[in-house]
C-alpha cells in the first residue's frame, strides 16, 4: 500500500493541476493550437534530442570516472534514453535516475580506486550529476531573472508584500541548517562524510568543476533551444529577448519532484509567468503543453531500449525453463548426430 501510495498521490496532484489549468483556459483553442504545429520545427524538436543525451551521457561518465568506476560510452547512452524515458512517463521524474544507477552499480566491475561494490558509488554517481545540472539550471535561473525588468519587478512586489514573513522564513531556513550542520559534526554520519569526498573530487575540484559546468550549460542550451523549437512549431512571433527569460523559471518549476515529468508545474509556472511579462496565459500554457510533448517524443529512444531488453529477458526465460533434449536441439538447429 504505502509502495503505490506516493506515485498515486503524485499522479492525482498532476492530474488536478492540469484539470484546474483546463477550466480557467481555452482547451479547445489549446487544442486547435497543438493539431497545427509546423512538422518541420517538430522534427527539429526531435533530433536536438541526441546531442541533449549524448551530453548528458558524457557528463554521466565523466562523473562516474570521477568516482571510482567505469561506464562506457553505449552503456551511458542506452540507460541515459532509458531513465529518461522513465522519467517521462513515471511520477516523480527521478524513478529513470534511480533505475540507471542502480543498472549501473549491478552491472559494472570496480576500477582500482574504488571499493569491492559499485552500488554506493554509482548511486553518488548520478546523484552528483543530477546536482550538476540543477546548479547550472539554477544559475540560469537567476540570470533570467536579472535580465527580465517584468520577472525582477514582480519578485520585488512579492518581497514587499510579504516584507514581514520573508525575513522570519529566510532566518528559520539559516537556523534550520545551522543546526543539521552542528549535530553531524557532533556525530559524523560516515555514508554523508563519504558522499562529501565524492562531490569534492566529482563536482568541485579545480580539474573538473569547469567541465561539469560547461557541460550542465549545454544540456540547458538544448532545453532551451527546444522550447524555441515549440515557439516556432506553434507560430508564436516573440522576440528572442522577450521569450528566453522566460523558459528557465519553467525548467525549474519542472525540476520539483511532485508531478510526472514537470506537467501541471511547467504550465501553472507558464500560466504564472506570462502575464508577469505582459503575455497572454494562454500562449504560455500552449507553449508548455508542446515542450512537454516534444520532450516525450525525443525520449521515445528509450522506450525501444525497454521493449529490446525485456525481449531478451524473456528470451533468456524461455531458454531457461526449457527441457534439456529441447535446448540440445535448438542449439544445434534442430538436427541431432
Amino acid at each position: 500500500m504505502n509502495r503505490w501510495l506516493l506515485p498515486a498521490l503524485r499522479l492525482a496532484f498532476t492530474l488536478a493541476l492540469l484539470g484546474v489549468l483546463a477550466w480557467q483556459l481555452d482547451t479547445r483553442q489549446l487544442l486547435d493550437r497543438l493539431g497545427d504545429l509546423s512538422p518541420g520545427w517538430v522534427v527539429v524538436a526531435v533530433l536536438i534530442g541526441v546531442p541533449q543525451v549524448v551530453l548528458s551521457a558524457w557528463r554521466w561518465r565523466m562523473t562516474a570516472h570521477q568516482v571510482g568506476i567505469g561506464l562506457p560510452w553505449p552503456t551511458a547512452i542506452r540507460e541515459y534514453y532509458l531513465a529518461t524515458f522513465l522519467n517521462q512517463i513515471l511520477p516523480g521524474g527521478v524513478v529513470g535516475d534511480a533505475a540507471r544507477a542502480w543498472r549501473h552499480g549491478n552491472t559494472q566491475t570496480p576500477s582500482e580506486t574504488a571499493t569491492s561494490s559499485t552500488s554506493g558509488p554509482a548511486i553518488r554517481a548520478v546523484i552528483i550529476e543530477r546536482a550538476s545540472g540543477q546548479i547550472a539550471l539554477l544559475l540560469v535561473a537567476a540570470v533570467a531573472v536579472v535580465l527580465s525588468p517584468a520577472l525582477r519587478r514582480a519578485i520585488i512586489d512579492s518581497w514587499q508584500a510579504h516584507g514581514t514573513t520573508g525575513p522570519w522564513i529566510l532566518l528559520a531556513a539559516l537556523l534550520l541548517g545551522g543546526g543539521i550542520l552542528t549535530g553531524l559534526k557532533r556525530r559524523p554520519w560516515p555514508a554523508l562524510a563519504t558522499f562529501g569526498h565524492d562531490v569534492k573530487r566529482a563536482l568541485l575540484a579545480v580539474s573538473v568543476w569547469p567541465a561539469q559546468l560547461f557541460s550542465s550549460l549545454l544540456v540547458i542550451a538544448t532545453y532551451v533551444a527546444v522550447f524555441l523549437c515549440a515557439a516556432q512549431a506553434l507560430g508564436l512571433q516573440r522576440p528572442l529577448p522577450e521569450l528566453l527569460p522566460l523558459i528557465p523559471p519553467l525548467l525549474m518549476a519542472m525540476a520539483v519532484p511532485l508531478t510526472i515529468a514537470g506537467w501541471g508545474l511547467r504550465e501553472g509556472a507558464a500560466a504564472l509567468i506570462w502575464p508577469l511579462a505582459g503575455l497572454p496565459a494562454q500562449e504560455g500554457v500552449a507553449l508548455s503543453v508542446t515542450y512537454g510533448l516534444l520532450i516525450l517524443a525525443a525520449s521515445l529512444p528509450g522506450l525501444a531500449v525497454l521493449l529490446r531488453e525485456t525481449r531478451i529477458r524473456r528470451g533468456a526465460s524461455g531458454s531457461a525453463t526449457m527441457p534439456t533434449p529441447a535446448r540440445e536441439k535448438a542449439a544445434t538447429g534442430g538436427h541431432c548426430g
